[in-house]
């Protein structure tokens, strides 16, 4: 099944991921070429990834920092990697506005890169350039990320997801 995006995409794909350590390597990619300012949206089901993608992601960013889904503070800042990363889990979100009062819509053209677990819970909140990945489970430990993205650093982020 194909996911709606709440945008139309300029530049798709679709990726088949096997296992834990190919959702880290693809995380690490993404990690390595990010740049500060750089949007990453992540969706999917509990236990789909989205988490050990983020994990990756540090990696790739020389953060050593424990990463782990911020579900109840909605925000964890790792500022010791190559540019800082910002990892937001809006699963708890009541209302979309929350993301302009806790002023979260400053770190998404900062010094760093953002990555959201839950994005879909905030569909006005993004700017104009992102990824986005939809991951679905589809095996014991099979995953599909449908990759959509907008925007240059978008374009280039999804070019990343293609290089193996």
């Amino acid at each position: 099944m194909t996911p709606v995006f709440p945008f139309p995409c300029e530049h798709a794909a679709r990726l088949d991921i096997n296992g834990l350590r190919q959702t880290r390597a693809l995380g690490e990619r993404l990690g390595h070429a990010a740049a500060p300012g750089d949007l990453i949206l992540l969706t999917g089901p509990l236990g789909s990834g989205k988490t050990a993608l983020t994990q990756g992601i540090a990696a790739g960013l020389d953060c050593a920092d424990v990463i782990n889904s911020p579900t109840f503070t909605l925000l964890k800042e790792h500022p010791n990697g190559r540019i800082p990363l910002y990892h937001f889990d809006l699963y708890r979100l009541e209302d979309p506005a929350e993301i302009w009062a806790l002023g979260f819509e400053d770190y998404f053209s900062g010094a760093g890169l953002s990555v959201v677990e839950w994005a879909e819970r905030a569909p006005a909140a993004w700017p104009a350039d992102w990824l986005w990945l939809a991951l679905s489970v589809t095996g014991t430990s099979t995953r599909r990320i449908d990759c959509c993205a907008r925007g240059a650093r978008g374009q280039f982020l999804l070019t990343q997801c293609a290089a193996r």
